[in-house]
C-alpha cells in the first residue's frame, strides 16, 4: 500500500469537501472528520469492525471525503510493528472498496494524551470508554490539519 503525501493531500481541499480521520483499533475505530475550511477537527463515532467498511462506504459519499487520514501506530522507538501491518492492510481493503486516497499520519501518544485530558476534565472511567476512540481520531487529524498550516 502507498499511501499518499500530506502535500498531495493538501492539493485535495477545496469548499466543499472534508477529511475523515481514523484511528485504527483492533475492536473499535473511531472516526473524525473536519471543517469544510480544514481548521477544526471533531470526534465523530466509533465504529465495531463488523460494520466498519460498509458505513465508511456511506459515510465518504454522504459527507463529501476528500481523502482519509489514517493513524499510523508506530513505536515509540519509530519502528513499525504489527500493528502498523494491521493498518496498511485495512487501508488497503478501504482505497479499494472506496476508491479514495489515504494519507497516514504518526499518531504516537495520541490515545494517552486524549486519555490525560479526559481525567483533568474529571470524565468517569465509563464516559472516557464510549469516547476515547473518537476524540484519538480527531486529535490525531487536528496534529494533521495544523501540519498543512505549517
Amino acid at each position: 500500500m502507498e499511501f499518499i503525501s500530506s502535500a498531495a493531500v493538501a492539493a485535495l481541499k477545496n469548499t466543499k469537501n472534508r477529511l475523515l480521520g481514523i484511528d485504527y483499533g483492533e475492536k473499535h475505530v473511531g472516526l473524525s472528520t473536519c471543517d469544510t475550511t480544514w481548521l477544526i477537527a471533531s470526534p465523530f463515532k466509533i465504529l465495531s469492525q463488523s460494520e466498519l467498511l460498509q458505513q465508511l462506504q456511506s459515510l465518504i459519499q454522504k459527507e463529501n471525503i476528500a481523502a482519509v487520514v489514517i493513524g499510523w501506530p508506530v513505536n515509540m522507538n519509530g519502528t513499525i510493528g504489527p500493528q502498523c501491518e494491521k493498518v496498511e492492510k485495512f487501508s488497503e481493503r478501504l482505497a479499494k472498496i472506496c476508491n479514495i486516497p489515504i494519507c497516514s499520519w504518526d499518531e504516537r501518544l495520541s490515545t494517552m494524551a486524549v486519555h490525560r485530558t479526559m481525567i483533568e476534565a474529571d470524565l468517569s472511567r465509563k464516559k472516557q470508554k464510549e469516547v476515547v476512540d473518537k476524540m484519538a481520531a480527531a486529535y490525531m487529524l487536528q496534529g494533521f490539519l495544523d501540519s498543512l498550516r505549517g
